[in-house]
């Protein structure tokens, strides 16, 4: 090779290779710190404070409301939102006061139908992600059962005394009862 060729030859740089990255099973996994969990602790109750809440938002769009219905309205909503607040998690509640704020001083008409459609359309979202989780849980549950549907079932052992687990005892009469 002439000198010139080896001032031409390109630099080879070396790169650390990548991090490897280890698969690991969940249910194996060392567990830090659980997140905290979304939950409701009364769903009868949501689901109650929720219909109602719905019922009374189509109801007042179809009515005028005067100053004692407005507040009867905001008293209603206000409740509401207190009651909804005792039947669900910690962050649930921070979620719902950041969404559905007080209402204050003496609302009209169009804040009142605000509020309350901003409370249904929460209330609405919580329903979608409890049919998401429990749709999830399920797919996961039919899939274990797949798991051990495709890897068969043990046969039972016989114990110590020759007894397979589950087996009458030959000592123990056999027959229908009547």
């Amino acid at each position: 090779m002439s000198p010139d060729a080896q001032d031409e030859a390109p630099e080879v740089e070396v790169v650390d290779p990548a991090p490897e990255v280890e698969v690991v099973d969940p249910a194996e996994a060392p567990q830090a710190q659980a997140p905290a969990q979304e939950t409701v602790m009364d769903p009868a109750k949501l689901l109650r404070i929720a219909s109602m809440v719905r019922q009374l938002l189509d109801d007042t769009r179809q009515a005028p409301l005067d100053e004692g219905g407005r507040r009867r309205l905001t008293e209603i909503y206000q409740r509401s939102v207190n009651e909804l607040g005792e039947s669900i998690s910690k962050d649930l509640k921070e979620e719902l006061a950041e969404l559905a704020p007080p209402l204050e001083g003496n609302p009209s008409e169009s804040e009142i139908r605000i509020a309350q459609a901003q409370l249904v359309g929460w209330l609405e979202g919580l329903f979608h992600g409890i049919q998401a989780a429990m749709f999830a849980q399920q797919s996961a549950a039919r899939a274990q059962f797949e798991e051990l549907r495709r890897r068969g079932l043990p046969g039972g052992q016989p114990g110590p005394d020759g007894q397979i687990p589950g087996q009458p005892d030959a000592s123990q009469p056999r027959g229908q009862y009547l």
